[in-house]
Order: structure tokens, then C-alpha cells, then sequence
């Protein structure tokens, strides 16, 4: 019985979600096309992108809702950039670079100044959305060159760029995470922050480097947005984030901190995906659609709570 409570706990993601995908393949026309499947990748790439390092910031003990205001600013800058130098790499590269300062900033607030990470990144997102209403001057915002609406649109393999950008950061988070030093430095942090520091964790670096990784995350995904719709536009939307949250969540991460893999996050993505899809090739009214997406994340939540008060 251990032996299988182990197993559900450890893979239960990836057997809801290959079932998931199974019995849709079978009773919904259109599902498992190449075409569709397609459109779903390309889809989850911001998701992926800002999800990853989402969940390495909630195991090392916080939360980051900033994440929403720098996907929306980032581009806005980047599209300033583009427009006025025609430079679309070095928009890019700004567009970047404002979102490692944003997370920077993020750090600052939650390791030096010690406010409530959840607190404090809902402040910082009111002045980054602010940011991009005055760099936008509150104007919608598009590419004047090619080469920018292609950062996310060109195919290899049948498949978009945005995808395969998702893939390798993916990749990059999961090698951080696992096998590195610091990755493990995450886990102590998060799991028990002041027996990682008397055993020569730097926690406050630690966590103040989540932030400026995520930052920059949130940052690529919102260009690659941009690149994607050809557009980008001042709001003060946070739908973003709790995409990405519902994402990290319904994975497994452990929103104590100290629990949590890249590839939980990956796949939960994946089901949720496929869930919206679903829901949407069989027309179910999406009033039903956002309650039974809240029932999967309090399930989720449940469960992680659960298993936080089970010994073992």
C-alpha cells in the first residue's frame, strides 16, 4: 500500500494526463491531430517558459505575482527598441535585461527589505504595469521589421520557434534544478531556510537569484508573445500569472516550498492544455470550464496539503 501511495504520489501527474490524453484521442474528433497537437505546443510555450522558473522561486519558499506585469512590459520596451533601431536582436536583448532588473528589484524587496514575497511582488506589479503604460505612452505596439514577428513564427520540423525556444529553457531550468549545486541550494532553502543557513546556504542570494531568473523568464515569454500576435499593448492583466501558477500547482510543487521538479510542472501544463482543449472541441459552456478548473486546483492544493501533514 506504501508502495503505491509512493508511486501516485511520485507520477500521478503523468498517468492523469496520459489518460487524459488517451481518452480524448478516442471520443473527441480532432484532438489528436498532428494540426492540433501542433497548435497546443506552440500554445504552451510562455507557459512553459515563465512555469519552470515559477516553480524553482516557490521551492526556494515564494511566490513572484510580478510575473503577469513584467510579460506585459518587457515586449513594450522591446518594441521600442525595435521600432526605433530597427534592431530586433537587441530588443530582444533589452526586453531581457528589463526583465532581470524587474526581478532584480523583486529580490531587493523580499531579501533586504524582508517584505512578504507575495506582498511585495504584488506592489512591484502595479509600478511594472505603470512602466509600460508610460514607455507605450498607452498605445498599442507592433514590429516594423520582419525579422521580430518571426522570433516566434518561424517552423522547423512543422513546429514553431516559440516552441522550441519553450524547450530549451525548459531544459535549462531542469539542469539548474537537478543537477546542479545551486538547484540543490533551492531545495534546502526552501524545504528548512535556517538549517540551509547554518549549513552555508547564502538563502538570501539564493532566493534573490529566483527572482532575477524568473524576471527574465517572464520577460522572454512576453517577446515571444508580442512576436506571436505581432503586437503588444499596456495592461494590468495578472491572467498571466495565474496561468502559470495553476500550472506550478496542479504539478505538485509544494507551495511551503522544498518540493517540486521541473518535469511536474511540464506535465501538469500539458494536462491542464489538453483539459481547455477538450472543453473547447466539445463546446462545454465556459462557465463550467472555470469551475471545474477551480475544483482541479483545489484538488491539487488538497492534496499537497495532505501530504504535508502525513509523515513519510
Amino acid at each position: 500500500m506504501n508502495k503505491i501511495l509512493l508511486f501516485s504520489r511520485n507520477y500521478g501527474i503523468l498517468i492523469i494526463t496520459i489518460l487524459l490524453f488517451l481518452a480524448l484521442a478516442i471520443t473527441t474528433d480532432g484532438f489528436a491531430t498532428p494540426r492540433n497537437m501542433r497548435n497546443l505546443l506552440d500554445q504552451q510555450s510562455t507557459i512553459l517558459i515563465a512555469a519552470s522558473f515559477m516553480t524553482i522561486a516557490i521551492i526556494a519558499g515564494n511566490f513572484d505575482v510580478s510575473v503577469s506585469s513584467i510579460f506585459v512590459a518587457a515586449p513594450l520596451f522591446a518594441l521600442t527598441v525595435e521600432n526605433s533601431t530597427g534592431n530586433a536582436f537587441l530588443a530582444v536583448a533589452v526586453a531581457v535585461l528589463i526583465g532581470l532588473s524587474m526581478g532584480a528589484f523583486n529580490g531587493i524587496i523580499v531579501t533586504r527589505i524582508k517584505v512578504n514575497s507575495f506582498i511585495g511582488t504584488l506592489a512591484t506589479s502595479f509600478m511594472f504595469f505603470g512602466a509600460g503604460f508610460l514607455i507605450s505612452e498607452r498605445s498599442l505596439m507592433r514590429p516594423e521589421g520582419e525579422i521580430y514577428q518571426q522570433i516566434a513564427r518561424t517552423r522547423f520540423l512543422g513546429i514553431t520557434s516559440a516552441f522550441w525556444i519553450a524547450l530549451v529553457v525548459v531544459i535549462i531550468a531542469w539542469i539548474l534544478l537537478s543537477k546542479t549545486r545551486f538547484g540543490r541550494n533551492v531545495y534546502a532553502t526552501g524545504g528548512n531556510r535556517e538549517a540551509a543557513r547554518l549549513a552555508g546556504v547564502n538563502v538570501d542570494h539564493v532566493q534573490a537569484v529566483t527572482f532575477v531568473m524568473l524576471g527574465a523568464a517572464a520577460a522572454l515569454a512576453g517577446v515571444i508573445n508580442s512576436s506571436r500576435s505581432i503586437s503588444a499593448q499596456p495592461s494590468d492583466d495578472f491572467s498571466f500569472v495565474f496561468a502559470v501558477l495553476t500550472a506550478v500547482i496542479v504539478g505538485g510543487t509544494s507551495i511551503a516550498g522544498g518540493k517540486g521538479a521541473i518535469w511536474r510542472t511540464v506535465t501538469a501544463a500539458f494536462f491542464l492544455a489538453f483539459m481547455t482543449n477538450g472543453f473547447n472541441l466539445n463546446q462545454i459552456d465556459p462557465i463550467w470550464q472555470r469551475i471545474i478548473e477551480g475544483i482541479v486546483i483545489l484538488i491539487a492544493v488538497s492534496i499537497d496539503a495532505w501530504t504535508q501533514r502525513r509523515p513519510g
